[in-house]
């Protein structure tokens, strides 16, 4: 066994042991165990040490790893649920862990294809995911380097599979040596002379070389990418709507590619308001950049806009990519466009989009903190990054400006060249800059996670670059389906009501169970805050611990005018706990409507436009109804008499509707944005009773418990016989419009019923 270091802790809660495979395990040593530095390594694992992503912890182990004597591998993930909370733990193990698996031949017998380095070596670092001032990290919360093998030594380790990489520098001379016509020989001596290293210390060795020439013959992308266009053809012809555009350089080779789906051009026309452009990959087997472009539907969940393959990182690449997206989606450009920290992508936005406001994704940003700040604060670099998560989340330009200072003298970082460059680009990235323009929540790591996963699926489908297109569609429809799935319960199941509020009750009715989360969390902090009265219209909102500052309110309800000095609406459509509490100190019972915003919305689509110019004038009783429908429900499911008189009565007053004469502006030209059936969230109120916002004919009374727990009526199980229906009818489950009993006889159709 090596000398090594050696620690085992673990939070309680992952406190599973780290099974390795079926047949090795790892056993936890005591917490009290001591870790001593005993190795040459500057930098060891510790517990409680931070990272900004997985692939920063891998990145750290395995520097460890190499510098040590050993390779690693990602082992096993917890907590992954697909949606919620996605992976929160992760463990990475020696690469020598484990045991091999013994396979069986065709005639039944045990067999092994080929030696196996595994001897269950219990070396392994393990990753948590916590959340530390709203902002997910990952933690180590165990490390072990415990080795029951000997350690390589550093001409030795190089060779592992793990460090023969190479680079894309190296990847594009090594395919001009190819052209020349040398040798794999000649190519790696020729290599090893440029970087004056000895010989055979490449960090890739020979058969490395040769795989990566096969690669190359195999793909052969730089002379034919007809079987790519090709490929685009093909969809076109099936789908009319699909959109594709290339260039071709001088000598016939795909210059860049980029295309759209159909199902993505009517997304982007509801979602397209705040977009993500993603250039931090790339497909490495055919040297292009990817850039995908993607959003966040009113459900919160990712969506795919296009994707571009670019041979060349520039502005003129990207000035191509740009616009030719602008021409799939009718040259409609996004409200804002969330980026990595690219300058070539910087400038060719500011030429193609210059209504656009462009910022810098925070995670991108952050990726970079532990090899800029790390070795350079030493056992201050937690406490610094605490100040920048806190600096970066401030909601006043002047208090960030004066914050700014402070943190430069406290640390001592007024000459150092990565600080320079974040003030100067300070507008692209500090969330005080950031507030009055609308990112839908896409500035938020948690956000840029999810759309990291979407994006490492779409890199997973290159296997092949002439169906790369063809692959790209399946993960879209597969990500599409997955949403549909979890949108389609959504729409009757349970909503907390926590406050007792009517702002609450209203808004749970209206909003997505996404959106409707955000507003709670407001709703459940506004109580926190005192109001002032300034002067007419206006007022000061502060926290009742705040002796000074707050925030402006500019509260008109006569004129539907509501604003806040925090721009909390403006950057994510959501009102701020301050705008509520003003609301709720002026007896106002509901959100005025243009505060409640389509894009967040039940029935949010590309077939719901706000209310129009010409019909204004009518929102005030459309605010009318909706509040009386809100007190129909409420009163009418108190009881099966009630219930019974209620469902009587509409169908009167709507068939009474209907007789009445049409006029030039038809009903249909009032476009309210509510929810499209009329099965509405169940709502639960802090006593716990259910209350389903259900309209029907059903004379069962409604209990606490879940709808599957429900008793079969006649024998008919009323769960399973729940379907989904285009027209639109009472709401009860087991029929539609066409045998509705409160359509029948009165020729109602489901644009005259409305909404109920």
């Amino acid at each position: 066994m090596s000398e090594g270091t050696s620690m085992v802790m673990e939070s309680s809660e992952n406190g599973t042991d780290l099974s390795q495979d079926d047949n090795g395990t790892i056993v936890e040593m005591p917490e009290d165990t001591i870790l001593s530095q005993q190795t040459s390594v500057n930098l060891v694992p510790f517990i409680g040490q931070r990272f900004v992503s997985q692939d920063a912890a891998y990145e750290f182990y395995c520097s460890f790893a190499k510098q040590c004597g050993f390779s690693i591998r990602r082992h096993r993930t917890r907590g992954k649920d697909g949606i919620g909370r996605g992976v929160t733990r992760r463990d990475f193990t020696c690469h020598r862990g484990g045991y091999p698996q013994m396979k069986l031949s065709e005639d039944g017998k045990m067999q092994r294809n080929r030696k196996s380095s595994r001897c269950g070596c219990r070396a392994y670092m393990r990753i948590v995911k916590r959340a530390d001032f709203n902002v997910p990290e990952w933690r180590v919360t165990a490390f072990s380097n415990i080795h029951n093998h000997e350690l390589l030594k550093a001409n030795e380790v190089c060779l592992l599979p793990a460090y023969c990489t190479i680079t894309p520098d190296d990847k594009a001379r090594i395919c001009m040596f190819a052209k020349a016509g040398m040798s794999v020989r000649q190519m790696l001596r020729l290599m090893e002379l440029e970087k004056g290293i000895k010989l055979g210390c490449l960090p890739f060795t020979e058969i490395d070389v040769r795989n990566l020439l096969q690669s190359f013959r195999n793909v052969n992308r730089d002379n034919d990418p007809i079987d790519l266009i090709a490929m685009c053809k093909k969809l076109k012809d099936e789908n009319p709507n699909f959109q594709y555009d290339f260039k071709l350089d001088g000598h016939n080779r795909l210059e860049h590619i980029a295309w759209t789906y159909a199902s993505s051009v009517q997304l982007y026309v509801s979602f397209g308001d705040a977009v993500v452009f993603d250039t931090t990959h790339r497909l490495d087997a055919y040297d292009m950049l990817l850039g995908v472009w993607v959003g966040v539907d009113n459900h919160g969940m990712t969506t795919f806009f296009g994707c571009v393959l670019l041979r060349d990182e520039n502005i003129q690449s990207f000035s191509w990519g740009l616009k030719t997206f602008l021409g799939f989606m009718k040259g409609k450009a996004p409200q804002t466009l969330l980026t990595d920290q690219n300058m070539w992508l910087k400038e060719a936005i500011a030429i193609e989009m210059p209504e656009t406001k462009h910022a810098f994704s925070i995670c991108h940003i952050i990726s970079k903190f532990s090899d800029w700040f790390s070795v350079l604060l030493g056992s201050r670099y937690d406490d610094w990054k605490s100040d920048f998560y806190r600096l970066y989340g401030l909601e006043l330009l002047e208090e960030f400006e004066e914050e700014w200072r402070e943190m430069i003298d406290k640390y001592g970082l007024h000459d150092n060249k990565h600080i320079i460059s974040l003030y100067a680009l300070r507008t692209f990235w500090a969330l005080p800059f950031l507030r009055p323009y609308f990112f839908a929540g896409l500035t938020s790591l948690c956000q840029s996670e999810t759309t990291t996963t979407f994006i490492q699926r779409i890199l997973s489908a290159q296997s092949r670059l002439d169906r790369f297109v063809e692959q790209v569609a399946e993960v879209v429809e597969f990500n599409d389906r997955a949403g549909s799935k979890q949108k389609q319960p959504r729409k009757s199941q349970k909503v907390c009501l926590k406050t007792g509020s009517p702002i609450e009750s209203h808004a749970a009715t209206v909003l997505t169970p996404y959106a409707f989360g955000k507003l709670q969390e407001e709703l459940l902090l506004a109580p926190q805050y005192a109001s002032f009265v300034v002067d007419e219209g206006c007022f000061e909102v502060k926290h009742h611990t705040q002796m000074d500052g707050g925030c402006k309110v500019i509260c008109v309800l006569c004129e539907e005018q509501i604003s806040c000095s925090c721009h909390h609406f403006e950057f994510s459509g959501i009102l701020c706990r301050h705008v509520l509490r003003v609301l709720s100190s002026n007896n106002c019972f509901h959100i005025p409507d243009p505060y409640l915003p389509s894009r967040w919305r039940l029935n949010s689509s590309s077939s719901i436009n706000p209310l129009s110019n010409a019909t204004r004038e009518h929102s005030e009783k459309i605010q009318l109804l909706e509040s009386l429908t809100s007190a129909l429900i409420a009163e009418s499911i108190e009881t099966k008499e009630r219930l019974d008189v209620a469902c009587e009565q509409t169908a009167m007053v709507l068939s009474h509707i209907k007789d009445l004469p049409r006029t030039t502006q038809t009903a249909n030209d009032i476009v309210y944005n509510c929810p499209s059936d009329l099965i509405l969230p169940e709502v639960e109120d802090t006593d716990g009773i259910v209350q389903s916002f259900t309209m029907g004919t059903s004379h069962e009374p409604l209990t606490s418990g879940k709808l599957k727990d429900r008793r079969p009526r006649d024998g008919i199980d009323i769960t399973r016989k729940r379907r989904h229906y285009s027209d639109s009818c009472c709401g009860h489950f087991e029929h539609d419009s066409s045998d509705c009993p409160m359509m029948e006889g009165d020729n109602l159709n489901g644009d005259a019923l409305g909404y109920i």
